[in-house]
Order: structure tokens, then C-alpha cells, then sequence
């Protein structure tokens, strides 16, 4: 069967006797006595003439070994749909000449009509082939140089672990909001196979997971922002063959702030009781936090850091990275301009991301006076060294003059808070403890915000205004005196902005 428009025709392998010429249409076999084909022998296949090439040269489509004449025909309906896209213009209709071609010769399967008219919407050319998720993201990544190190890290590690492992061999231009979805499931499938594993009373099923890590919800969606900015990139690019960025438009679970909750005495009790934690993050009661400074006095190259965390709200990193040239305790000021950032166990030194970050503290006279102490130590101490002392030119050293690694600060913390028989907190929670306490202390929550490195004085309300319950419980006993017409102190109350 022919047409001016291609044709499709029934062939075998069946030679001539005489002469030994493959017999190919003209085979006797291929038609019954009735004049029908025979499905019992040879094969189905399609013929298309095709636009020139750029170089005026004639080409057909051809394709042998379909199973069903309505195959052929389908396959043949679907290269004049792909060729009807060009909408007459001869430039793209050689292009998807080209793109048929290239598919036929390397026997992959032809594009689909709503791919290639993506591909033409984007405004690129269709013979572009897209890359796998997995080569686009190196790729991206390396072409990002002006990325700050720790980010850099991360989104490496996230392309590295999850998403060329789950994503890494789907096309780029194919990728969908429910493969990515899957990923996460697949994600989560794995956690409950850890902690299975961890609750086993087989050994070797618990060593099995032994070192293996439970991915939060937090970091799924830091993973998917890694995969978003990617896709953001390509959608953007005129040279990438994507339109859609599928992260944008993945599930998950939303993930709520973690608000603090306080070590109250009834919470104590419980934990004493049965271990209960209440809460994924945990503070002190300033009563707590004092018993904790007075016990790591005993630790003299430490309780500096920490009181400085405890009372002025420092991230981890700030406090460590430190330096002298930074710190003037004649005003009794502090410059946060840089921070040391722990990626697995490796650390380096960078600047805060955010310009919010970017900041200088005001110290009290009694942090004042800690630091003027412990700079004086410090000074004897690095004397007594001599040349054996390294001059990182930090606030907070060890005893050789080297910076904290972050994760040894981490530990002698909660080392110091078991010895105090403090409830447990990370170190973090002193931080918050900070932001909690200003707040209850009638600090105005904007200078508070600013003296934590917070994008927005929202943001440290929300997060910290109800923290103690006595602040709580002071606003509530005042609301109530009002109806009574009767009024109570105030003060401590945190301003309701």
C-alpha cells in the first residue's frame, strides 16, 4: 500500500531459488489463496519521504520488523504528525527531519508530538537532545562558581546521595513532579528500615543500619530547594529543552517551625520519670542555664564560649570562628563577620549567608568581664607555649592555640550538662534560651532580632514571645485583672506588637 504521503508494506528474508535475490515484497508466501496477508510470515514496515537536508540532499524514513500492518500505520500517522508541527516553516521542518533521522539510525524510539512541541515552544532547537537529570546537575554545579563554599557542599552532597541515585538516569525534559515524589517515598521507605532495624533484637540486624542516618523532613525539603534552584536554572536557559520546573510542583509535608519549649518543673519530673523529651527542641529556664555556666567553671577553656552563647545568642559557628581583631571590649562590641561551617566532619571558615547575619552585638559588662578575664588567660597561657603555640588569632581556643572544631564544643556540652544533672538540650538551645530571655526581659523584639542575625523581627517574635510560661501566665493574670477593673504589675511582660 502506497501513498504520495509514504506507504506501508509487508516483506520477508525469503531468497530466489535460481538466483538467490531476496525476494522482499514480491514473496508468494506473504498472501494467502485469497488474496489476504498471511500472518504467518514476514514482517511490516513503513517508507516516508522526508524534507531535504540543509544540503539539499534527498532522505526517506524507513523502518522494518513491525509486528501488525496497523503498527506501520500508526508509526507512519505519527512521523507526518511530528512533520506537521513545523506548521510549513522549512527551517524547523528540516530540523524534525533531522530529529527523525537521528532517532531511526540509532533505533531509539521517535519522540512523542507533545514533546516535540514543547521543545519548539521553548524556542529551541528540536534536535537538541536533553540531557539525563543526572549529567544536567553536574553540569550545573560546576557552572556555579560563585557559590559560598558551605552551599556548595550541601548541594553537592544532595546531588551526590538522593538525587542522581533516584533521578540521575531520567531525561531532563521528561522528569515529573511524581518521579520526584517517588524519590521521597523511596527516602522514606529507607528510614523505616532503619529504625525497623535499630528496634531488632538481632545484632547483626542492628549493625546492619549502624551509621546510617534517618533523613528528616527538614532535610527533604532542603534537598528538593537543591533540586528546584537546578530546574530553575534550566527553565531559564534558552539552550535547556525544559518549560516545567517538576520540583516546583512535588509534594511534601509541609514542615512547621519547631518552636522551643522550656525544661518546666512538671517536664522534669516526667523526664526523670520515663525519659520523656517533650519536644524536638528543648530550653533552659534561666535557672537551668545558670546552674550549667556555674558548672562549667570548671572547664576554664570552654565556659567563655558558652557563656558568650548563653547570653548574647551566638550560633555555633559564630562563637568558634571568632576572631580578636573582631571583638572591642573597650565598647564592649562584637563583630559577627564570619563563621566556621561543619559539612560531615569538614570545616571551613566563610562569611554568615544572609546580610542579616552579617552583624555587631552589643556586650553586657558582665560579658565584658569574662572576656577580659579569659583574654588574660589566654595571653599566660600562650606565653607558657612559646613557639609550640598556634596563633589562629581566635577568641575561644584550646590549649594550643587551635580553634574549636564545632562538633568537640557540641559534645563537651552535653558532657557538662549531664555532669550538672541538667535535662537535655543541644548546644543550640542556648541560643534560644538567649533570644527567650531578652524577650521576657522586656527587650524590644526588633533590637533582639537584630542581635541574633534574624531576617525579620516577625521571625523572632513568632518564635520565641510565649516561650516561658511564667511570661504567659503574668500576660494572662493581666488580661484578667482588667474585667476585674483591678490592675497587676507588668513588668517582664514582652510588649504585644
Amino acid at each position: 500500500m502506497a501513498s504520495q504521503q509514504g506507504r506501508v508494506f509487508k516483506r520477508c528474508g525469503c531468497r530466489d531459488e535460481n538466483s538467490g535475490r531476496a525476494l522482499g515484497v514480491r514473496c508468494p508466501k506473504l498472501r494467502r489463496q485469497g488474496g489476504a496477508f498471511n500472518p504467518r510470515h514476514g514482517d511490516w514496515g513503513y517508507q516516508l519521504e522526508l524534507p531535504r537536508t540543509s544540503e539539499g540532499k534527498r532522505r526517506q524514513a524507513r523502518r522494518t520488523g513491525l509486528e501488525s500492518q496497523e503498527q506501520a500505520w500508526e508509526a507512519l500517522d505519527h512521523l507526518k504528525a511530528l512533520l506537521d508541527l513545523a506548521q510549513g516553516e522549512g527551517d524547523v521542518k528540516v530540523q524534525i527531519a533531522d530529529l527523525i533521522q537521528d532517532a531511526l539510525k540509532k533505533r531509539k524510539a521517535l519522540p512523542s508530538v507533545a514533546e516535540v512541541r514543547k521543545r519548539l515552544g521553548t524556542g529551541v532547537d528540536v534536535r537538541k537532545e536533553a540531557p539525563t537529570v543526572g549529567v544536567f546537575l553536574k553540569e550545573w554545579i560546576r557552572a556555579k562558581p560563585d557559590l559560598a563554599e558551605g552551599t556548595r557542599t550541601s548541594y553537592q552532597g544532595h546531588i551526590r546521595k538522593y538525587l542522581i541515585p533516584h533521578l540521575g538516569e531520567i531525561r531532563l525534559d521528561r522528569l515529573t513532579s511524581r518521579q520526584i515524589e517517588a524519590m521521597f517515598d523511596s527516602i522514606e521507605a529507607d528510614n523505616i528500615h532503619i529504625l525497623e532495624c535499630r528496634e531488632s533484637e538481632d545484632e547483626k540486624v542492628r549493625a546492619s543500619v549502624r551509621n546510617q542516618r534517618v533523613i528528616s523532613l527538614s532535610t527533604k525539603h532542603r534537598i528538593r530547594a537543591t533540586l528546584r534552584s537546578a530546574l530553575s536554572d534550566a527553565v531559564r536557559n534558552p539552550e535547556e529543552v525544559v518549560n516545567i520546573n517538576a520540583a516546583s510542583h512535588a509534594r511534601l509535608p509541609s514542615c512547621p517551625r519547631k518552636k522551643p519549649l522550656v525544661w518546666t518543673p512538671g517536664r522534669v519530673r516526667q523526664w526523670e520519670k520515663d525519659g520523656t523529651i517533650p519536644g524536638e527542641v528543648m530550653v533552659w529556664t534561666p535557672e537551668q542555664t545558670r546552674t550549667f555556666l556555674a558548672h562549667a567553671r570548671k572547664y576554664v577553656w570552654l565556659h567563655p564560649l558558652f557563656h558568650l552563647i548563653a547570653v548574647k545568642g551566638l550560633r555555633r559557628g559564630e562563637a568558634v570562628g571568632l576572631p580578636w581583631s573582631h571583638t572591642r571590649l573597650t565598647d564592649a562590641e562584637a563583630d559577627i563577620r564570619t563563621q566556621v561551617v561543619q559539612l560531615s566532619w569538614q570545616t571551613f571558615t566563610s562569611t554568615p549567608k544572609s546580610e542579616a547575619g552579617q552583624r555587631t552585638i552589643t556586650l553586657d559588662a558582665d560579658t565584658v568581664k569574662v572576656l577580659r578575664g579569659w583574654k588574660k588567660f589566654q595571653n599566660q597561657a600562650r606565653l607558657q607555649a612559646g613557639p609550640e603555640w598556634a596563633d589562629s588569632g581566635l577568641v575561644f581556643t584550646r590549649q594550643d592555640g587551635q580553634g574549636w572544631h564545632p562538633s568537640h564544643v557540641s559534645d563537651w556540652f552535653a558532657r557538662i550538662a549531664r555532669a550538672a544533672g541538667l535535662p537535655p538540650m543541644t548546644l543550640h538551645g542556648l541560643r534560644h534560651g538567649a533570644a527567650s530571655m531578652a524577650l521576657a526581659a522586656g527587650t524590644d523584639v526588633k533590637v533582639v532580632s537584630a542581635e541574633l542575625g534574624h531576617s525579620t523581627a516577625h521571625f523572632t517574635q513568632d518564635t520565641y514571645q510565649t516561650v516561658f510560661p511564667e511570661v504567659a501566665k503574668a500576660a494572662a493574670e493581666a488580661t484578667a485583672a482588667l474585667l476585674r477593673g483591678t490592675s497587676v504589675p507588668v513588668s517582664g511582660l514582652v510588649p504585644v506588637r
